[in-house]
């Protein structure tokens, strides 16, 4: 697989991903969703776009390293694996934290068995996609970035659900 088209794809999933969110966030907010975490939100946007722009780099640094296509399998489980878990949350599934009064927590799909399966997805993809073309400084910087926003973001989320 040629890199141009692997980040090409990898940048359209996580548009998309973002126009889903932002249709969701309408259909939240006329639900009454009060937005928690604002003020880290901004990070977390930036994290995942330096992602992209640190997968690019490295890529370009290190003269074009093949492809691990055992880390391209896990990374197809993975996101086939994030598309459960969106399809199980349906109109709620968001990048940004929403609490809606009266709601339930969902309780299907990967919610049966994981507290937070969105975020080990997340985990998993931020680790994995370097490794896919043995960009190991993008994965491990990232990977420990992704953990303190990780740690910042469920501690927020865990507060919401406690209001509930």
């Amino acid at each position: 697989m040629d890199f141009a088209i692997f980040i090409s794809l990898f940048i359209i999933q996580r548009l998309s991903e973002l126009y889903i969110a932002a249709r969701n966030q309408k259909w939240l907010l006329q639900q009454g969703a009060i937005e928690y975490g604002r003020e880290h939100y901004p990070f977390m946007v930036a994290m995942h776009t330096l992602f992209i722009v640190s997968l690019i780099t490295e890529y370009v640094l290190r003269d074009s390293p093949p492809v691990n296509y055992n880390f391209l399998a896990i990374l197809i489980a993975l996101l086939l694996f994030k598309f459960w878990v969106i399809s199980s949350l349906g109109r709620y599934w968001n990048t940004r934290i929403y609490r809606v009064p009266n709601f339930q927590p969902i309780a299907k799909g990967p919610f049966r068995w994981l507290k937070h399966p969105n975020y080990t997805e997340v985990v998993c993809e931020i680790a994995i996609i370097p490794l896919v073309f043995h960009l190991y400084y993008t994965a491990v910087i990232f990977t420990l970035l992704n953990a303190a926003m990780l740690y910042v973001r469920i501690g927020v989320e865990n507060k919401v659900w406690k209001q509930q």
